[in-house]
């Protein structure tokens, strides 16, 4: 698949309605920290300040997990530890992949190369056509998403597909979800044809691995 059905594949899997509560979940997590921080002398310090992401994080991950548990976002997801057990992070699965989120402060390039995010996106290799990965290459786990969201400032949101090298950033990125309208009445238009094949098929070899895999 080249970057055109890499979109469409993220369509399938997350469609506008899901992606349409993103913004709002990120707001709702930036202002309750700025609201705590606003409270609370201890983290009004230059040092808090420098580590306020990790506020941010946690209630990012919050939100998510609200609309995970109330359905209102209709996927599986797990807290799954790091390579080296110093947390965990919280993998959102959903139908034929997974998709994880970090901070960044830039959205063009791909948030720092910690192993589980190296796995999901040498994951990706298989599935979508790079002329520089051998269209026979073992299949070894499910496509990866990564949801990427302002560091300090919400200033953008974007899901993106990472491409298999980390330097080379994204195979393709939504524009920026911080625009996206609050109300969705209707889902995307019909894809083309061929990127609807192609997002079928992909499925399909995604169903096959499970098979084989017992995953």
């Amino acid at each position: 698949m080249d970057a055109v059905s890499a979109e469409q594949f993220l369509k399938d899997q997350l469609p506008l309605a899901a992606r349409a509560l993103i913004p709002t979940t990120l707001r709702t997590a930036y202002e309750a920290v700025r609201l705590i921080v606003k409270d609370e002398p201890i983290l009004n310090v230059p040092s808090a300040y420098d580590n306020r992401g990790r506020l941010i994080t946690w209630a990012v991950d919050r939100g998510f997990e609200i609309l995970l548990q109330t359905q209102r976002w209709p996927f599986e997801h797990r807290w799954s530890s790091f390579a080296q057990p110093t947390g965990r992070y919280l993998q959102v699965r959903l139908g034929h992949s997974t998709l994880t989120i970090s901070q960044v402060a830039n959205p063009k390039h791909q948030p720092r190369n910690v192993i589980f995010r190296e796995n999901g996106r040498l994951n990706n290799a298989p599935f979508f056509n790079l002329p520089e990965f051998d269209d026979t290459r073992e299949v070894h786990g499910l496509p990866h998403f990564i949801l990427v969201h302002g560091h300090q400032d919400l200033n953008f949101a974007h899901v993106g597909v990472p491409h298999s090298q980390h330097h080379r950033d994204w195979l393709y990125k939504t524009p920026n979800l911080m625009k996206l309208p609050h109300v969705v009445e209707s889902d995307l238009p019909p894809a083309e044809e061929t990127d609807f094949t192609a997002a079928l098929e992909l499925k399909d070899q995604i169903d096959k691995w499970r098979r084989d895999n017992d995953a």
